[in-house]
């Protein structure tokens, strides 16, 4: 194992400019292509390079002519649509700093990213939101003006920036450099109040040109696109948007995650991005589909073949009956799963959370090879990235051009480049605890470099249990095991101070009726109907027997409970990327855990 490994940049971080030069060059060099698609019933309508940045400098105009000065901070509270884009390069466009805020935060959250930082303006994706605005309004006297999507107020900014001359726009933009603030990103914070990560347009130029340069053959193939439905607020939807902006890859918005299926066959991307969750997803409903149809021998034959055939690429290729097998499953399954996601889909980018080597194996052996990436807000996203020639499955990739990775004494893995971010907005303490004075961040991730430099990440640093026996105990890699079953919604594993591991499991509410149908049971039972059938708990036995494989006797999964609930964002037990709130679910949950060890 290594203690460091660093890749040379391909693309050095920049001296002058910002973001905006990236659409300026789009128009001044391809005015005419097609970079972004808008769905339209159920069209989807081109929209131009000169087009957008038209767009983008009627809305800043109308953002100077209100009144925002430079540097000032503007908030972007909306679901992942073609406004976001526009406003995030119009609010850089006219020097002013861009702060996401989730579309499903609560007033409390609304009030504190604007309080904090400062803002004085807020766009608004509709009137939901507006009511959840309106509820802090009287306690936000500097957010003066603000703009509802739905209302057609980017229509009267446009209209109302009509007196702002080309020079006085182009004067401001002058004013934002590399050094400038480009946006401050709250953190969805796992526990206690989020903290604004300040990110400047170099950290983020330096991250899109050097990931685009090792993603090649993903962000620049010819005709590549992509439909973004994970949050642009998130810094993993944000890189998406500027890489696919900044390589003209076609680029089109999902707002509804509920019709996603028929928007990625109408859209056909050629490249997806998701969190490991989506990628289980769609494992487990197309294993329960093909059991409900009674092709579940088949699928799980066709999986395992996939998952052998990957392995085997990584071994000097498959053999002559392999490629057979693989080939006729490609028929039967594989070609009907690629069809589910578009048809087109060669590459994703997975991120947020390690995918898995199962999962990995899976989706490259049915000819949709996932590239792992890992990073945090921070990190303006990734740091490390799997790069199409460079792939080890069940790792997050090497370090990206330009970036570092470092093993500390106790395990936590160090970060450097030019991607790292300035500090935490108004938290020079915080600010001081993670960067090191010679430049190396704490992720607060444990993780390890194997000999060629790639990086795996086997738990959070904060998260480690410790038994009552002293044995040190990394959840992540039992729960993401667990999850990977169809019927298994969320789960914690837990064991801190205690005599053994065990797990708190919640069902998957849409996994349920098709597992009731393919048993013969009563498919309108509940969840709560269910979390003591003794057909459920054997399955879920069989899922913590499959995930105890995966390590020590003393750091297995010794009992569990199920409950009834569904742990989701807006009940407070998730972060907006899908993450696990700990201590919330170790607080509602405190009885049941206690009964575990009674």
């Amino acid at each position: 194992m290594l203690k460091e490994f660093s890749v040379p940049a391909m693309v050095s971080a920049p001296t002058t400019g910002n973001l905006t030069d990236h659409i300026v060059e789009n128009d001044r060099t391809s005015p005419n292509q097609v970079v972004f698609s808008l769905q339209r019933g159920d069209a989807w309508v081109g929209v131009t390079a000169g087009q957008f940045l038209a767009d983008v400098k009627a809305i800043a105009k109308g953002i100077i002519a209100s009144g925002v000065e430079a540097g000032q901070r503007i908030g972007v509270m909306s679901r992942t649509r073609y406004e976001w884009t526009l406003v995030d390069y119009a609010i850089w466009y006219a020097g002013a700093i861009s702060v996401p805020i989730y579309e499903t935060s609560s007033a409390e959250q609304v009030h504190w990213n604007l309080t904090d930082s400062g803002s004085v303006a807020t766009f608004l994706e509709s009137n939901k939101n507006k009511v959840v605005f309106d509820q802090v309004a009287a306690d936000l006297p500097d957010v003066t003006r603000v703009w509802v999507f739905d209302n057609d107020d980017l229509e009267t900014l446009k209209a109302a920036g009509v007196g702002v001359s080309d020079e006085e726009l182009e004067a401001r933009r002058a004013t934002v450099q590399p050094d400038t603030l480009a946006t401050i990103i709250y953190t969805s914070g796992t526990t206690g109040r989020p903290k604004g990560c300040m990110l400047t347009h170099k950290n983020l130029m330096f991250e899109v040109d050097n990931v685009i340069a090792a993603l090649d053959d993903v962000f620049r193939a010819p005709g590549s696109s992509t439909l973004l439905f994970l949050p642009v607020a998130h810094v993993f939807g944000r890189l998406i948007q500027l890489g696919a902006v900044r390589a003209k890859a076609r680029l089109g918005h999902a707002p509804d995650i509920k019709q996603l299926l028929p928007l990625l066959q109408s859209f056909q991307p050629t490249f997806l991005l998701a969190v490991p969750r989506v990628f289980e997803k769609i494992y487990n409903s197309a294993q329960q589909k093909a059991a409900a149809e009674g092709k579940g021998n088949i699928f799980d034959k066709a999986a395992h073949t996939a998952i052998e055939y990957s392995e085997s690429l990584d071994e000097g290729g498959p053999s002559f009956g392999l490629k057979l097998k693989h080939g006729l499953f490609d028929k039967l399954v594989y070609k009907k799963l690629r069809a589910a996601m578009g048809g087109n889909v060669q590459w994703a980018v997975s991120g947020g959370a390690p995918l898995g080597a199962r999962l990995g194996h899976f989706f490259r052996g049915i000819g949709v090879t996932v590239l792992e990436g890992y990073g945090l807000t921070e990190t303006s996203a990734a740091t490390t990235v799997s790069r199409p020639d460079a792939i080890e499955v069940g790792a997050v990739g090497q370090p990206f051009p330009g970036a570092s990775v470092r093993v500390a004494d106790d395990g936590e893995l160090m970060l450097a480049g030019d991607q790292i971010f300035v500090g935490y907005w108004n938290n020079p303490t915080a600010t001081a605890e993670a960067i090191e004075p010679d430049g190396w961040f704490h992720s607060g991730d444990i993780g390890e470099i194997d000999d060629r430099g790639f990086v795996r990440i086997t738990g959070r640093k904060k998260e480690l249990i410790v038994t009552a026996g002293g044995k040190n105990v990394a959840p992540a890699v039992l729960e993401d095991r667990l999850r990977s079953h169809a019927l298994v919604g969320q789960c914690i594993v837990v064991g801190d101070q205690k005599p053994f591991v065990a797990a708190v499991v919640t069902l998957d509410p849409e996994a349920l009726p098709m597992w009731l149908k393919v048993e013969g049971k009563d498919e309108s039972m509940t969840v709560a109907d269910v979390v003591d059938d003794p057909d459920v708990l054997a399955q879920v036995q069989g899922a913590v027997d499959e995930a105890n494989k995966a390590v020590s006797n003393a750091e297995a999964i010794k009992k569990f409970v199920i409950v009834a609930d569904e742990w989701t964002e807006e009940g407070g037990q998730l972060t907006p990327s899908m993450k696990l709130k700990r201590n919330v679910v170790m607080k509602d949950y405190e009885a049941q855990i206690e009964g575990i060890y009674a």
